[in-house]
């Protein structure tokens, strides 16, 4: 771990500048730099790939609330700024609701939240159930071995969030690889990333425009004619949502279906205490969820507006602050033993999702998807094993994202 500065702050202690590639991609390990700033500089000093100057990195789960929820912290304020980051080109868009700060962001979490109400969530299981059992008829018809991530967590989320903005099958291919390709964190990928970008916005320019003059029962006509009193989203902010719906719906559900597979798979005890008692499934993947490093770094920062202290360090108006949701999920103050998965954990909400005025409003998409997945795959393959030794399954290493490549199983 690289320190290149020293200096003296104004608060208690001294300021390191530490460099972070946040690029390590050892199956499900938590990265020990992150393990190593949580525990010995909650808030820290970091330079990161790409991006002009240095941030600070903000890790304990209370601070990671505080920074998520104060409104001395924005997100708008990162507008037109070259910000430390992990990828060449940024991949948020500028009417994203990411890069909104309350009330501004209240107003489309509102109309946004009206497609994934508990009610419309479960009108969306059966379809998601049905797609499971095709996908795992597939899988058994094809016989072990077969590998999960091709047969299963792949296709699934691009399925699900596809058909619920009724995207037509022909397109989703491309719209799939332009979405990894915003996404991985090579230097040379800048050109292809800033491409993918603009071609994903022009798709749903011309797809929610589509959808305005003729809507359907899809969620993209729900966002084109929710109202919050008089307000509608307007065009550029209805192609963009439906772009983040998109990546967002597809990609964290993708890589934890993937991810939870493997824990389940290489831990036979949970495995097993799961098959004799299914209804303690939701809580199991609570707990996966907390315990799975499934990303790697941070995501989008916000800039401090005025001068805040924070876990004893001056965070000064204008500075750049990151926070990890990882070492918020592995905070000791919070988490009783917090690298052990426990799902008898006393439930106590984690990170995975965000936090604040950020927090993921298609949550609830992607835990029923999970649930609607392994207690399926559970009943339907009581004997899944993997295929090959632990060791040799393969992992992502080019994108911000961890997860097996391939997830050989046999049954």
């Amino acid at each position: 771990m690289g320190r290149t500065s020293v200096e003296n702050t104004s608060v208690q202690h001294k300021e390191s500048v530490r460099t972070c590639p946040f690029d390590y991609a050892q199956q499900l390990e938590f990265d020990p730099q992150l393990r190593q700033l949580l525990t010995e500089e909650p808030v820290s000093r970091i330079r990161m790939a790409y991006g002009e100057g240095e941030a600070w990195l903000v890790t304990r789960y209370e601070d990671v609330r505080t920074v998520t929820t104060d409104r001395r912290f924005s997100r708008s304020a990162v507008l037109g700024r070259d910000f430390p980051r992990m990828t060449p080109e940024p991949i948020v868009q500028a009417e994203s609701i990411n890069l909104m700060d309350p009330p501004a962001s209240s107003r489309l979490r509102s109309l946004v939240a009206k497609s994934f109400t508990p009610r419309r969530v479960e009108q969306m299981r059966g379809g998601t159930q049905r797609v499971v059992d095709r996908l795992l008829d597939e899988m058994a018809e094809e016989g072990a071995p077969a590998d999960f991530v091709a047969r299963v967590s792949s296709p699934l989320p691009l399925i699900t969030i596809c058909e619920a903005l009724d995207i037509p099958e022909a397109d989703r291919p491309w719209l799939r690889a332009h979405a990894m390709t915003m996404m991985n964190v090579g230097a040379a990928g800048k050109q292809d990333a800033v491409r993918a970008k603009a071609e994903l916005r022009g798709y749903f320019q011309e797809l929610t425009a589509h959808r305005r003059r003729s809507p359907g029962e899809d969620l993209i006509s729900t966002l084109a004619t929710a109202r919050d009193g008089a307000e509608l989203l307007d065009d550029d902010e209805l192609a963009v949502m439906a772009m983040v719906l998109l990546i967002t719906g597809q990609d964290t559900t993708t890589y934890q279906l993937g991810n939870i597979a493997y824990t389940l798979l290489t831990r036979p005890d949970l495995l097993h205490s799961l098959q004799a008692e299914p209804a303690r499934l939701p809580r199991t993947l609570e707990e996966l969820l907390r315990h799975i490093p499934f990303r790697k770094g941070v995501g989008i920062p916000r800039i401090a507006l005025e001068d805040v202290e924070l876990g004893g360090v001056l965070i000064k108006a204008g500075d750049v602050v990151h926070v990890s949701y990882l070492t918020a999920n592995r905070d000791a103050a919070k988490f009783d033993r917090p690298d052990e998965l426990d799902p008898d954990r006393p439930s106590i909400p984690h990170m995975t999702f965000g936090w604040g005025a950020h927090h993921c409003l298609g949550a609830p998409l992607a835990t029923m998807e999970l649930e609607v997945a392994f207690s399926t795959l559970l009943t339907r393959f009581p004997a899944l094993r993997l295929d090959v030794p632990p060791e040799d399954i393969e992992w992502n290493t080019t994108s911000i994202w961890r997860y097996p490549l391939a997830l050989p199983v046999t049954w």
